[in-house]
C-alpha cells in the first residue's frame, strides 16, 4: 500500500485537528482555527523527535547544557517549525489549494511574551542552534502570562497595554504537571543537630510552586528536538477553606494571588520597592525550580551528586540568574547533605557567565535588608562564599583594602548591596563576553580586578544569529537567490556566505540581489501604509534604527541627524538621497527619558511628514510594538542598519 504525500497527509492531519481539537467544519472555521489546526500538525512532528531525542540522551547519560535566563525572544514557531522540518512549502501548497493563506495563518501567532531585548533573543538563537548541532539541552526561564506589553503610540507617547499572549493557548507548550518543585521565601533559619552533625535549617514563611511548560525546540534538518522549560508560579495551598468559611472570602485567595504574581510579567517596574521585591522573587524562583530539576534528572540514574558537574553545564545569561551559585550551594549543603569544600568544587565546575553589560549600573545589586528578608539562608552562604574569597585574596595582595572592597560580593559604600555580577564571577568556572571589543573592555573595566585575579577564566563568544528565522523564513527571495548562486550549505555554516564576494561585482547577481530588496521594501512600505496611514516610496533609501529605547543607544542622536538634514532642504540644499527613517522600540515603563525620546521621534515626524518642502526627500516612521515577528518584515527593507550606540557602552547591539 503506497504510503499518502506529505501533501496529502498534511491535509488529512489538518482536517482531523480542525474536527477533533477545534470542533469545526470547513465552512465555519475561522484563520484562526485553521492556524491552530496547522501548529498541531507540526507539533505532532515534532513530538515523534523529541520523544526520540530525551530517550537517546537518556541512555547515553549525555552531558547537557542548561541555559538559565530571565528571557527568551522565541517569537512566533509555527513558520519557523515549518522551516526546520522541511515542509514550509507543502504547508503552503495544502493550504492553497484549500482557498487558504500561509501567510494569513502566521499572522495569526502572536508573539510570546517571554523576552524584551538582544539578551533574550541570544538566547533564543543558542537554543535554535544547539538543537540544529544536536547538543543536548535545556532552556530553562520563567513563563510570563503577560510579557513586558503591548506598545501602542498615542498622540505621540508610548501607552502600554496589557499583553495578553496566552489569551488563546499556546499550542506549542505543554504542561507538565507531574514535574513541579516547591521554592521558599522568608522566615529565617535554624541549627539543628542531625547524626551528630550541626545542620542549617531553613524555617520560610512562604512556600510557591514552579509548575513546568515544556516546549520543544526543533533543529534545522535533523531529527533533535530539544526543550524550553519554563516555570510558572502557583500557590502550594490556592485556597484557604478556614478563611473562606468564616466570611474572609478576600483572603482566602491571597496566597493564590501572591504566588501567581511571581510570574505575571517580564521584569516589573523596579522603581518602587515591591518592585524590586518581585524581581528578586521572580529570579530566584525560577532558579530554585530549574536547579532542583536538574538534581532530579541526575539522581533517576545517579545515587550521589559527586558528577554533578559532569552531567549538567549551567551557563547564567547575564545576572538574573546569578543566585544558582548560591543556591546550588544550598541544595548540595543543606538538603543533599555535601561538606562544603565539596559543593563549591561541583558547583563552580557546574557555572559558567555571560556578561552582557558594560554600563555599571547595570550590574545587579540587591540591598542587604531585602536579601536577608527574603532569602535568609542564601545571604548566610554568599557571606560563606565573600569570607574565603576575600581570605584568598587577601593572601596573595596583602594590605590591598581597595581590591578587597571593589571585589566583595558585598558593597559597603551606602546602602549595603549584595553584587549580583560578583558572585557571578567569583561561583563560576568561565566568564565570557558577547562580542571581541566587549570581552576586551570587559577586562579593563567593569571587571577588571576578576580579570587581574583570574584570567584564565576569562574567554570571548560572539552573538550569533539563526539564518534559519531571519533568513530562510523572513526573506525567502534572498535566501533562494543566495542558494541558486553558492548552494545551500550556509543554512548551517553561515562563513559559507563569503562566497558570495566574487559575486559582488557581477551586474546579474546585483540586479537579481536589488529586485529581492525592493520587493521586500514593497512588503514593509505597505505594512507601515496599514499601521499608521503613512505611505511611503519603496524607491528611498530605508534607513533603520529599531532596539530597545535607550539614552546609550542614541535614538536621540540620530533624531539630531534627521533634524540637520532637514533643516538643510528647507535651506533649499536638495542634494540628498530621499530617505526614510523607521525607528522601533519600546521604553522601560519607568524610564521617563526614554518615553520623551519615542515623543520627539513621533513628533519630528509629524512635522516632516506634514511638510510639502519636505516631504518628498524625507520621511520618518516610528513603527509600534517592535518584536521579533515585526523585526522579520523590518530586517529584510533595510538598506542601512544603525548602530550608533555610545562607544564604549555596547556589548554586541547588532541586533536589538
Amino acid at each position: 500500500m503506497q504510503a499518502p504525500s506529505t501533501n496529502e497527509a498534511v491535509r488529512r492531519h489538518l482536517l482531523e485537528n480542525l474536527r477533533s481539537d477545534q470542533a469545526k467544519f470547513a465552512a465555519v472555521a475561522t484563520d484562526h482555527d485553521y492556524y491552530l489546526a496547522l501548529a498541531r500538525v507540526v507539533r505532532d512532528r515534532i513530538m515523534r523527535r523529541w520523544t526520540s531525542t530525551a530517550r537517546t540522551y537518556y541512555e547515553k547519560g549525555s552531558r547537557t547544557v542548561c541555559y538559565l535566563s530571565a528571557e527568551f525572544l522565541i517569537g512566533p514557531q509555527l513558520g519557523k517549525n515549518l522551516v526546520n522540518l522541511g515542509i514550509y512549502k507543502d504547508a503552503e501548497s495544502v493550504l492553497m489549494e484549500m482557498g487558504l493563506s500561509l501567510d494569513d495563518l502566521l499572522e495569526q501567532e502572536p508573539e510570546p511574551g517571554l523576552g524584551n531585548g538582544g539578551l533574550g533573543r541570544l538566547a533564543a538563537c543558542y537554543m535554535d542552534s544547539l538543537a540544529t548541532l544536536q547538543i543536548p539541552s535545556i532552556g530553562y526561564g520563567i513563563r510570563y502570562e503577560f510579557g513586558i506589553f503591548s506598545q501602542s503610540i498615542r498622540d505621540g507617547w508610548q501607552v502600554e497595554m496589557t499583553d495578553k499572549w496566552l489569551r488563546h493557548g499556546n499550542p506549542w507548550e505543554i504542561a507538565n504537571s507531574d514535574v513541579a518543585h516547591d521554592v521558599f521565601l522568608g522566615g529565617h533559619t535554624e541549627k539543628v543537630i542531625e547524626h551528630g552533625r550541626v545542620r542549617v535549617k531553613w524555617v520560610p514563611d512562604r512556600v510557591v510552586t514552579g509548575v513546568a511548560y515544556d516546549t520543544p525546540v526543533l533543529g534545522y534538518g535533523v531529527n533533535t528536538a530539544n526543550v524550553l522549560r519554563l516555570w510558572k508560579a502557583e500557590a502550594a495551598e490556592s485556597f484557604d477553606f478556614q478563611a473562606f468559611n468564616v466570611g474572609d472570602y478576600y483572603r482566602a485567595v491571597d496566597a493564590k494571588v501572591f504566588s501567581e504574581n511571581i510570574t505575571k510579567v517580564l521584569y516589573p517596574n523596579d522603581e518602587p520597592a515591591a518592585g524590586k521585591e518581585l524581581r528578586l522573587e521572580q529570579q530566584y524562583f525560577f532558579v530554585s525550580c530549574s536547579l532542583q530539576d536538574m538534581i532530579r534528572i541526575y539522581l533517576q540514574k545517579e545515587k550521589t551528586l559527586d558528577r554533578f558537574h559532569e552531567k549538567f553545564a549551567v551557563q547564567l545569561n547575564d545576572t538574573h540568574p546569578a543566585l544558582a551559585v548560591a543556591e546550588l550551594m544550598r541544595l548540595l549543603i543543606d538538603v543533599h547533605e555535601l561538606d562544603w569544600d565539596r559543593a563549591w568544587h561541583i558547583t563552580r565546575n557546574t557555572m559558567s557567565y555571560t556578561n552582557h553589560t558594560l554600563l555599571p549600573e547595570a550590574l545587579e545589586t540587591y540591598s542587604l535588608p531585602l536579601m536577608q528578608r527574603l532569602l535568609p539562608r542564601h545571604m548566610e552562604i554568599i557571606y560563606e562564599i565573600n569570607h574565603r574569597f576575600l581570605h584568598e585574596v587577601s593572601a596573595s595582595h596583602p594590605g590591598d583594602a581597595e581590591l578587597l572592597s571593589r571585589i566583595s560580593l558585598i558593597g559597603e559604600h551606602g546602602d549595603k548591596q549584595v553584587r549580583m555580577a560578583n558572585l557571578a564571577c567569583v561561583g563560576s568556572h568561565a566568564i565570557n563576553g558577547v562580542a571581541r571589543l566587549h570581552s576586551d573592555l570587559l577586562k579593563t573595566t567593569v571587571l577588571k580586578d576578576f580579570y587581574n585575579l583570574m584570567p584564565n577564566k576569562f574567554s570571548n563568544k560572539t552573538n550569533g544569529v539563526t539564518p534559519r528565522r531571519f533568513m530562510a523564513l523572513s526573506n525567502p527571495e534572498l535566501a533562494r537567490l543566495i542558494t541558486d548562486s553558492i548552494g545551500d550549505a550556509w543554512v548551517t555554516d553561515l562563513d559559507q556566505l563569503r562566497k558570495l564576494e566574487p559575486l559582488a561585482e557581477d551586474p546579474a547577481f546585483r540586479h537579481r540581489w536589488g529586485q529581492v530588496k525592493l520587493a521586500r521594501k514593497k512588503i514593509l512600505a505597505e505594512k507601515i501604509t496599514d499601521l499608521t496611514g503613512l505611505h511611503l516610496d519603496s524607491s528611498t533609501l530605508f534607513d533603520i534604527q529599531t532596539k530597545r529605547i535607550h539614552e546609550y543607544k542614541r535614538q536621540l542622536l540620530n533624531v539630531l541627524h534627521i533634524l540637520t538634514l532637514y533643516n538643510r532642504i528647507k535651506r533649499g540644499d536638495t542634494k540628498v538621497s530621499p530617505r526614510t527613517f523607521i525607528f522601533g522600540g519600546k521604553a522601560a515603563p519607568g524610564y521617563h527619558m526614554a518615553k520623551l525620546t519615542i515623543k520627539l521621534i513621533n513628533s519630528v515626524a509629524d512635522m516632516i511628514n506634514h511638510d510639502p518642502e519636505v516631504n518628498s526627500y524625507l520621511r520618518v516612521v516610528f513603527y509600534p510594538d517592535f518584536n521579533v515577528k515585526n523585526a522579520q518584515l523590518i530586517y529584510p527593507a533595510a538598506d542601512l542598519s544603525e548602530q550608533i550606540s555610545t562607544a564604549g557602552y555596547e556589548a554586541s547591539g547588532t541586533g536589538n
